[in-house]
């Protein structure tokens, strides 16, 4: 009996313990990158859901437990670096390594910006077979973009002992706001971030399809012109040559007033002769619904937007090549955004098409 007994308590222990281990504690892993002054690799990481804590310190050197004196020396070999503690059900390595190498210049063999020496190196420590397969596979992707002229020179090493650095250290851009700006501003980092990085950052800021809607009717009769209600809402027609656009040959996008949905760009519009801004073809044809009109004794294709359910203007057989149509819009039911400001508007990803 005490035999049995002492089974069924050693299963009962071990029941508890699984059961801790499934809806307990998660499991943490570690992730060591080095990128020049460790003050400014913590807020990129600390940022970041799933990422628990980050530990500035020093690692892969050859002396036990250094202080930040030795280190900067460059006597001890260690490069100054964060570890990072994440739960990888909640972060991916994969995600780790995109927002380390968004925080650095790889092609730096001699430290990082402003910080120069051997300790200012950049690096990835690998902690698992996995985790140096996944950095190497990153590394030779960036080789790969064609973003940099020079070769990346980022090591990638097996992680050892990593100490601790002084206290003062961590979270130094918490505890010292003022002294980090100006440390980091003057550091140039920010800058070289900014001309590498900076315009595909502000490309994916841009607005999400929800929120082209119509405002309420009270909130159109506020913010519409008596003249671009009455085209857009009640499907009038502006007076030719006497309209905002339809002589305007700046280079942009033309969005609905309403709703804010792109509609067509400066880069098909054409002078039509009829004193109304046309187009050979809609920027995103999606935000464009066509219905028959036979208004006017006559049949006619009228184009309206598909979410702002605007009244746009009509569209016609009789356009140039490549198309042969021609989209004839009123200025009311446009606002055109100059490609100078389209990336601070939410439109960056049409940038590119004006580039080429």
């Amino acid at each position: 009996m005490e035999k049995i007994l002492t089974g069924m308590l050693l299963l009962a222990v071990a029941l508890m313990v699984t059961q801790a281990g499934a809806g307990g504690a998660p499991h943490l892993e570690k992730a060591t990158f080095a990128g020049g002054c460790f003050w400014c690799m913590e807020p990129p990481f600390e940022k970041l859901e799933g990422v628990k804590e980050v530990i500035s310190g020093y690692t892969g050197g050859h002396k036990k437990d250094p202080t930040y004196k030795e280190v900067s020396s460059g006597s001890t070999g260690h490069f100054e670096a964060v570890e990072v503690i994440y739960d990888p059900n909640k972060v991916s390595y994969e995600k780790l390594l995109d927002v380390f190498w968004r925080q650095i210049d790889p092609t730096d063999p001699g430290g990082q910006f402003v910080d120069r020496g051997s300790s200012y190196r950049s690096a990835v420590f690998y902690h698992s077979e996995a985790q140096r397969r996944l950095a190497e596979q990153s590394k030779e992707k960036l080789a790969r973009s064609g973003r940099f002229d020079k070769p990346i020179a980022t090591e990638i090493r097996a992680a050892g002992p990593f100490y601790r650095a002084e206290e003062y250290h961590q979270d130094y851009y918490k505890r010292n706001t003022l002294r980090y700006k100006f440390y980091r501003y003057r550091s140039g980092r920010d800058q070289y971030l900014e001309a590498v990085w900076g315009k595909e950052e502000m490309m994916q800021k841009e607005k999400p399809v929800d929120t082209y809607v119509k405002p309420s009717e009270t909130e159109l009769k506020k913010r519409l012109t008596p003249l671009q209600y009455k085209v857009t809402q009640e499907e009038g027609t502006e007076p030719p040559f006497n309209n905002e656009y339809w002589d305007n040959k700046k280079a942009g996008i033309y969005v609905d007033i309403v709703s804010g949905e792109p509609l067509f760009s400066s880069r098909d519009k054409y002078d039509s002769g009829t004193g109304w801004p046309s187009f050979t073809r809609p920027l995103e044809p999606g935000n464009i619904v066509e219905r028959e009109d036979r208004s006017l004794f006559t049949v006619r294709t009228e184009v309206r937007s598909k979410r702002g359910d605007s009244h746009l203007g009509h569209v016609f057989n009789d356009g140039p090549r490549p198309t042969g149509l021609r989209y004839c819009m009123n200025s009311a039911a446009l606002r055109f955004i100059p490609v100078e400001d389209m990336v601070k508007e939410g439109y960056g990803k049409y940038v590119e098409g004006f580039e080429r």
